[in-house]
């Protein structure tokens, strides 16, 4: 892709980008959110026609005026947004537009047959063609997303942020699927925000600045890190975590959440905690460990089968999300897109749905308080750009996240569940989402974690506790645990 440019109303997305694959090569493509990532891929994938630019492929032009136009050169494409229909079988996603069929009949046995062998080639014969899709946690429809391009006769596949929702086990999968694809001669390309994964295994990248080529064919398992975090931001940007108060909160500080004796059959078991005013406790454990379910449940949005949630020491009705609003709760969830943004909604609205009757009177919104009071509060977040009536949907993912964040400050949220608070975010945002995460726990708000990064378990985290298989392994403060030792817990640990 030579020169690649690209204009919406407003904005100049891409501004002559170049980028060269070849062959069997993993080239990851790295940038901050809106660097122009998503839209070159989307260019790619035949989503997007560029206004200028030329794109060769295997030696000759092409104009890629579809996305079939782009599957049928072998060209295909894992969106960050997985693109499943909920109501079809895991089969019928896989091969959406192109169907088995004879004679202009659909062969759903041979559907299902091809759909398994493909699973079963990604590491998971477990799930099962025949089911809803919209029935699948976030990574088994990662899996399924990543099924559909396989079932294809692919040439060059790229992938966008493919392990955000796996954990541990399941990125070691991706990685193994990754190197048979590139020993194959498949091209690979490969975009992710985890600087780390683009080391372990990439061939050469890529880095896009606001909408610019900065470098080009870097090599990826020797080009230091700070090199790579400046090409991307700018500027000099230490992944550090802001630093914890001077006196963490302790016995004196109000106990303003316990959860005792918590479980939900299938799910988890005898979860008891308590959450003081101003700390911060992470939930660390692999995808399946109960962990977002833990959260959920505190949250109202799926009702215990035992034990019972206390805030302020006032038991909460199990399974009303209303009755946890209304007693100063707030859940940031891990698929914020889907559970947390109104995507065509303005920034205002989306901060300000939550308090919609503070600004009501006798059945009419005061419009111009709701604008003022949400953009006070996406303003103390530094949200970027600070223009109140600009849909959501057209912020990057770090921005997104600091409205949702907004919506509950502006709620006066006293304690703040918090799934996955990075996902999907660059390195440059992740440090600003840090240091929100820490302004909010010093200013007394309560904050419960989950974080499939151990590191930011961590780093941000007073106390933590480990789940394994839906139970408590091990509960611990921060300082004295370590990346390795929190591993070994959640693969292995024994109760204690």
């Amino acid at each position: 892709m030579t020169g690649i440019v690209k204009t919406f109303p407003g904005v100049r997305a891409l501004d002559g980008v170049d980028l060269c694959v070849g062959a069997g090569e993993v080239h990851c493509l790295l940038g901050q959110n809106g660097a122009g990532k998503s839209t070159l891929i989307k260019v790619l994938a035949g989503v997007h026609r560029p206004d200028a630019g030329r794109i060769r492929w295997r030696g000759r032009p092409v104009d890629l005026r579809s996305p079939s136009a782009a599957v049928r050169l072998g060209i295909a494409t894992i969106h960050q947004e997985l693109h499943l229909v909920d109501g079809l079988t895991v089969a019928d996603n896989i091969h959406l537009g192109h169907e088995p069929a004879t004679a202009g009949f659909v062969r759903p046995a041979e559907s299902r047959r091809v759909a398994a062998a493909v699973l079963a080639r990604l590491g998971h014969p477990e799930i099962d063609p025949g089911r809803p899709v919209g029935g699948l946690p976030a990574a088994g429809r990662q899996i399924v997303s990543m099924a559909r391009a396989l079932s294809h006769d692919v040439r060059l596949i790229v992938m966008d942020e493919p392990s955000a929702v796996l954990d541990s086990n399941e990125t070691g999968n991706l990685f193994r699927i990754v190197g048979e694809l590139s020993a194959a001669g498949i091209a690979v390309v490969y975009i992710s925000h985890r600087l780390e994964e683009i080391r372990r295994i990439g061939d050469r990248v890529t880095v896009l600045k606001d909408g610019r080529t900065v470098a080009a064919g870097l090599p990826a398992r020797t080009t230091p890190t700070a090199e790579v975090v400046s090409l991307m931001t700018g500027r000099s940007v230490e992944h550090v975590f802001p630093p914890r108060r001077a006196a963490p909160a302790g016995a004196a500080a109000p106990e303003l959440l316990r959860v005792e004796g918590l479980g939900r059959a299938g799910e988890f078991a005898d979860v008891s905690f308590g959450l003081r005013a101003g700390e911060i406790v992470g939930l660390a454990g692999l995808v399946g460990s109960g962990r977002s379910e833990v959260l959920e449940t505190v949250y109202g949005a799926r009702r215990a089968t035992s034990g019972r949630v206390l805030v302020d020491g006032r038991p909460l009705r199990a399974g009303s999300v209303p009755a946890a609003v209304r007693a100063g709760l707030g859940l940031a969830p891990e698929e914020r897109k889907a559970q947390a943004l109104f995507a065509l909604e303005s920034v205002t609205r989306n901060v300000s749905v939550a308090s919609l009757g503070r600004f009501s009177r006798a059945g009419w919104l005061d419009r111009r308080r709701e604008r003022a009071e949400a953009r006070v509060r996406t303003r103390e977040l530094s949200l970027r750009p600070d223009d109140p009536d600009r849909p959501v949907r057209t912020l990057s993912g770090g921005n997104q996240q600091k409205a949702v964040l907004a919506r509950w400050l502006l709620h006066g949220c006293r304690v703040l569940l918090l799934d996955e608070p990075t996902r999907g975010v660059d390195v440059g945002a992740r440090a600003e989402i840090y240091a929100v995460i820490r302004r909010l726990a010093d200013s007394g708000i309560a904050v419960l974690l989950v974080s499939s990064e151990v590191p930011e378990v961590l780093g941000l985290a007073d106390r933590v506790l480990v789940l394994r298989e839906g139970r408590v392994v091990h509960r611990a403060d921060a300082a004295d645990l370590d990346e390795h030792a929190v591993l070994d817990l959640v693969m292995a640990g024994s109760a204690a």
